[in-house]
């Protein structure tokens, strides 16, 4: 944007209006937003923002940019019933209606009068109203206007514009923004932007990455970017910076401009604000004059100067916004990620972001409720280490005390699997090699930490036994070995394998539970253990048990040996040349009736007859399968019988 020859850029703040109004926000985010009746409600809450602002802000011109022509038209004809009505409740404050004008302008407006419009607009002083010839001076002008201030329409009198709708493309707002900073030489203009801003009734105002509140905010402070980036992206800095302080400078021109702004109180006050104003609070403008002197400022402060709201904002949380909504604005699931994190510190008080893997934000967390938190920082832990997180990323999460060590945080997070593994299952710590929750191995690093922990306790016997240079890597602290059994006291057994343990464990859940011993193979399934067996398997072969084993046995299960009337009772066991030949009578069966041996490997062959074995279930089909795999072992005999049926190898 080229401003015209005797123009130049203004010092300026941009004033938000926070507003918060339950029946307002309800028909915002209800299921018609765009009602007659919603737009009317959001208008009305933006006029008396308005009025509000220019009786602080002390501004006198305002141009208010809109999409519809419609609601141009309606602020023009409402702003004097907003007037009147603030008048009324507080005439000490609000100027009376008669001292307000408002009128509107569209594309198909004649150039007359449109010039007519421009020229009352621009005037200090009310004509037509009634006041008998007297010079009755203008309070507030607002024009509303839908596009047609474009490129090369100056209205250099403007002292602030209201965004009421900044739903046009990036090319407009900039054109926007442009109004307000163009000023004539020697005015002593303050600019002022004034942006609404739609907070939910409970909504935290420092909830800023992800909140749609400031999709307009968004779009005005990335078009000032384009005027004066220096300013915009200070804000984003949180440490302590340099910035030029204006100093009076006694010139001719500084008596005339006193004059000047003598006669006009309201301008003399926004002219005073600017010349006070720090560097980075004050704009471009601000910083063009002559003899400065350096004071260090905190980025807060100028924030306060330049970026104002009506409810006061966390400025580390403001630095936040303009980082990565404005100068570098990233995919909501990053935002999302940062602001999430952003909270979760606030709420633990940590301050560093050591979070489980298994965390999910809590739902009524506006705008991050439900986020996967864990899994997110585990997703930028694992960038980082690949060495594929952007650096800005990086120093976003520093910034944040986040922790890179892969090793802690990989034990955090398999940690916090393991308690929630467990508590679904009955405090057993127990997982299979191949277990998967909540799509964290937790059976491969419960096995490691087991192997971890065994590799420490022979360690700690071979030191005892005096062995000297026994090293220390691979073992599992004691911190951890405390964590581990505070969640399962057996995670880990000394002496026997995981699945005896899982089994015995299993077992002992389901009698705390109410549960009987089960007796019949199949009976009780748990967690793909066959629990019968294996009770049946323990009293068998008793004698084969540790003692400590037997010991839990008796003392835990209530299991006793087999007696010898039981063992007596047993079937005997079928020997390797018993089961070879129960198999290749299935398949000299199957082979008579179907003319081959090609047999699926899901097929279940019954064999017939009349002996003790009629009418037994034999997988033949897996039985062939895993008989291929084996050929090199079979002796010539077996490989024969196989022959003659037409085995395919």
């Amino acid at each position: 944007m080229t401003p015209s020859p005797n123009l130049t850029v203004a010092p300026y703040q941009v004033v938000c209006l926070d507003i918060r109004d339950p029946q307002l926000h309800a028909a915002l985010v209800g299921a018609a937003p765009g009602t007659d009746a919603a737009r009317g409600a959001r208008l009305a809450a933006v006029q008396t923002g308005l009025m509000r602002a220019a009786v602080d802000e002390r501004f006198r011109r305002v141009l208010s940019f809109h999409s519809r022509v419609s609601e141009a038209e309606a602020m023009a004809a409402s702003v004097l019933k907003v007037a009147a009505r603030l008048a009324e409740d507080d005439p000490g404050t609000f100027p009376p209606a008669e001292q307000v004008w408002a009128d509107w302008l569209y594309g198909e407006h004649t150039p007359g009068h449109r010039q007519q419009v421009l020229d009352e607009f621009a005037s200090d002083f009310l004509k037509e109203q009634g006041f008998d010839g007297r010079d009755v001076p203008a309070v507030l002008r607002v024009l509303s206007s839908v596009r047609v201030l474009g490129e090369g329409v100056d209205t250099p009198e403007c002292d602030a514009v209201l965004f009421a709708d900044a739903r046009g493309s990036m090319v407009d707002i900039v054109q926007m923004v442009g109004r307000a900073l163009r000023i004539t030489p020697g005015a002593g203009k303050l600019a002022t932007l004034v942006v609404p801003v739609f907070l939910a009734p409970d909504e935290d105002p420092d909830e800023l990455l992800t909140s749609d509140a400031y999709g307009t905010l968004t779009k005005v402070l990335g078009a000032l970017r384009a005027h004066d980036t220096e300013t915009i992206e200070a804000l984003a800095d949180p440490r302590v910076r340099s910035g030029p302080k204006q100093v009076p400078v006694e010139t001719e021109d500084t008596e005339t401009a006193g004059a000047a702004e003598s006669s006009d109180e309201a301008r003399a006050g926004a002219g005073t604000r600017a010349e006070t104003e720090t560097g980075a609070g004050a704009g471009a403008g601000a910083r063009a004059g002559a003899g400065v002197e350096v004071e260090a400022v905190a980025v807060g402060r100028a924030a306060a100067g330049v970026l104002r709201f009506s409810e006061e904002r966390d400025p580390a949380a403001l630095a936040q916004y303009i980082r990565l909504r404005i100068i570098d604005p990233e995919g909501a699931y990053w935002r999302r990620g940062i602001e999430a994190a952003t909270r979760w510190l606030r709420e633990t008080t940590s301050s560093e972001l050591r979070v489980p893997y298994t965390y999910t934000t809590p739902e009524d967390w506006p705008g991050v409720g439900g986020y996967p938190l864990g899994v997110w920082i585990a997703d930028q832990r694992r960038y980082y280490t690949a060495e594929t997180l952007e650096a800005s990323r990086v120093a976003e999460l520093d910034a944040l005390g986040m922790v890179w060590s892969v090793q802690a945080s990989a034990w955090d997070s398999g940690l916090a699997v393991a308690r929630a593994y467990a508590a679904a299952h009955d405090g057993l710590l127990l997982p299979p090699a191949d277990a998967v929750w909540d799509g964290y191995p937790i059976g491969t690093w419960v096995k490691n930490q087991r192997a971890a922990a065994r590799r420490t306790l022979q360690n700690a016997e071979r030191r005892a036994a005096g062995e000297t240079g026994v090293p220390y890597a691979g073992e599992l602290s004691e911190s951890r070995m405390e964590a581990l059994e505070a969640i399962d006291p057996g995670w880990c057994p000394r002496g026997w394998d995981i699945t005896w343990q899982r089994c015995f464990r299993l077992t002992q859940t389901h009698l705390h539970h109410g549960g009987t011993l089960p007796t019949a193979t199949g009976e009780l399934v748990v967690q793909g253990e066959d629990l019968a067996e294996w009770v049946t398997g323990q009293r068998r072969s008793w004698d084969t048990l540790r003692p400590s084993q037997q010991w839990l046995l008796e003392t835990v299960l209530e299991l006793q040996p087999l007696t010898p009337d039981e063992v007596a009772a047993q079937p005997t066991r079928r020997t390797q040349a018993d089961r070879w030949t129960t198999h290749l009578a299935a398949a000299r069966q199957f082979h008579h009736r179907e003319g081959h041996l090609h047999v699926p490997r899901k097929h279940i062959e019954e064999l017939a007859g009349d002996d003790s074995e009629s009418g037994t279930p034999v997988r033949l089909g897996t039985w062939l399968d895993n008989t291929r795999r084996r050929a090199d072992k079979l002796n010539e005999q077996r490989r024969n019988d196989l022959n003659a049926l037409g085995m395919r190898w």
